[in-house]
């Protein structure tokens, strides 16, 4: 936070991304062995058995091993953003019933 504080920025939100992080994950492993017929004819077999370790291991680590990722929303005019969440819950709701309607 002082690296934040010297730079000028304010921070204005802190989000701590526990399971919700391991779902994101389990969502990108089963997205990338949907194309993995293409990923691989992009890159190669070597690639892709990285990139399903990393992705299986990264999961496992936030579901069993307490791993977090810390989201920081920094400013440089702390009016910037609302005072509250509420936005981003809005912003939400709607992206999803626009899919929802596509």
């Amino acid at each position: 936070m002082s690296a934040i504080e010297k730079s000028g920025l304010v921070t204005t939100d802190i989000e701590i991304l526990r399971l919700h992080y391991a779902e994101t994950l389990r969502h990108w492993r089963r997205r990338f062995a949907a194309n993995r017929d293409a990923i691989v004819a992009l890159f190669d077999e070597r690639f892709c058995r990285m990139f399903e370790f990393y992705l299986s291991g990264a999961e496992l680590s936030f579901r069993r091993e307490g791993q977090v990722v810390f989201q920081i929303q920094l400013v440089r005019d702390q009016a910037a953003v609302p005072q509250t969440r509420d936005y981003m819950v809005d912003a939400e709701r709607t992206a999803a019933r626009n899919l929802a309607t596509a």
